[in-house]
């Protein structure tokens, strides 16, 4: 039997699907308004993704950055979270389709509707590399990229033959962004620090960790002095940068490899992690087939610069499933689309029915390398070296959900970076018999 949300016809009623960036910052946007506020979302937290990496390299626990949605707006009493699947959108009959966790359909309806489905890993349709190569954008992904990392290990320490470890010990990173260049300087950063004390038949720090980019340089769109610094601090700590080597081919023992003059060769690797792509959730595309709207290659739906889509200004896109000219797909961009749109309903109760077009402002982005480098930009000034590293930290802390995530995240951060200086000064002098973690990677153009 198909229930029927109960939701009353007044107040004015705001459903929000998603609980990302976009759609909690459009909540809370909506605290002091005389509307009501429903947000929807297939899981029961709020993901803070830029530190997924954190937890798949065993740096942060699932808890710090993924806190119940029902508990960040546990104290906005115009707001109820559901936990279902959107499934479709019904714009005429100002309905939304569901399905509720016992797999029963629910329908729920709305006088505003905002979407912020956010983003998908994207194979450049390849989607066979998905199991062979995972990559971060939940919670389930991060235990997967760390299990695998963990478990190369130990199929290392148990190898006897020398060219089954020496492949066990062989990873590679597959695109140079800002999650690609974080995640492959932790893996070089446990491999010759954290793990390499607790095993015996293996030394951690032989391992290999390769990052592959299909374009030019790492952290494309950064200013090119940034990106020539974030290379050689990559190298510093043992990464092997390979650049205008786009990938071709995975399998379970490495990556086919197409460089820029039209050879291919082969890197091996027995643990592969996807950081290339991405592109928008299907409801995206759910929303253009209601809407009559159009998406782009990589499925993004096309809006209207005030974020409503062509034909129904009553329903909002924000965050990662939306194409917006000069607006990038980050966290900062969704808080800030998700608060226009919640402002353009609150002035619409007013009376006031002029278009405001959405404005990004850019605050700037930032990479972390490792513990203690780190390289971006704020407010178009570039930052290196330890001001990078305390403005990365200042901005996380500062974005993530509840006084009690954040505190634990800043004091597992500092003793994290204290044992690692430990361990970097037991690492400096070997012991007997054991060979001295390897010297800088090549960087390879």
């Amino acid at each position: 039997m198909r229930r029927r949300d109960p939701t009353h016809e007044k107040p004015h009623r705001v459903l929000i699907v998603g609980g990302g960036f976009g759609g909690l910052y459009a909540a809370k946007a909506l605290r002091r308004a005389d509307v009501e506020v429903t947000l929807v979302d297939r899981a029961n937290h709020h993901l803070f993704q830029p530190l997924l990496y954190q937890v798949s390299t065993g740096i942060l626990a699932e808890s710090e950055i993924a806190p119940p949605l029902r508990g960040v707006l546990r104290r906005q009493k115009n707001a109820r979270v559901l936990l279902a699947e959107v499934t479709g959108f019904d714009l005429d009959g100002h309905e939304v389709e569901a399905v509720a966790p016992d797999g029963e359909p629910v329908t729920l309806g709305y006088d505003s509707l905002i979407v912020a489905a956010g983003a998908a890993h994207g194979y450049f349709g390849r989607d066979d590399w998905a199991s062979l190569a995972p990559g971060l954008k939940t919670l389930a992904d991060a235990r997967a990229v760390r299990s695998r990392i963990l478990q190369a290990f130990e199929m290392a320490e148990l190898a006897g033959d020398p060219a089954e470890r020496d492949a066990w010990l062989r990873f590679a990173v597959v695109g140079a962004g800002p999650t690609g260049i974080e995640l492959s300087g932790q893996i070089a950063e446990m491999a010759h620090g954290a793990l390499r004390p607790d095993y015996r038949a293996i030394d951690t720090a032989t391992a290999t960790i390769s990052l592959l980019e299909a374009g030019p340089d790492v952290l494309a769109g950064y200013p090119e002095e940034l990106r020539g610094r974030a290379a050689r601090d990559l190298g510093k700590i043992g990464v092997d940068v390979r650049v205008d080597r786009r990938a071709i081919g995975i399998d379970s023992d490495g990556v086919d490899i197409l460089d820029g003059t039209g050879g291919q060769y082969r890197v091996p690797a027995r643990t592969v992690i996807w950081a290339a792509g991405v592109e928008a959730s299907p409801l995206a595309q759910g929303l253009a087939d209601a809407s009559g709207a159009d998406v782009d290659r990589t499925g993004r739906l096309i809006v209207r610069e005030d974020l409503t889509v062509p034909g129904h200004g009553d329903v909002f896109a924000v965050g990662d499933m939306v194409a917006l000219d000069g607006v990038p797909g980050i966290a900062p961009a969704a808080m800030q689309q998700g608060r226009h749109a919640a402002r353009t309903i609150r002035r619409r109760l007013a009376g006031r029915t002029e278009v405001k077009r959405f404005s990004y402002l850019d605050k700037g982005s930032l990479a972390v390398i490792g513990h203690d480098r780190a390289v971006g930009v704020a407010f178009g000034v570039p930052l290196t070296g330890f001001g990078a590293i305390l403005v990365w930290g200042l901005v996380h802390i500062r974005y993530l959900v509840g006084w009690g995530s954040r505190l634990v995240t800043a004091v597992r951060w500092l003793w994290t970076l204290l044992a690692r200086n430990r361990a970097e000064r037991v690492i400096a002098t070997p012991e007997p018999g054991r060979a001295p973690a390897p010297e800088a990677a090549r960087v390879l153009s």
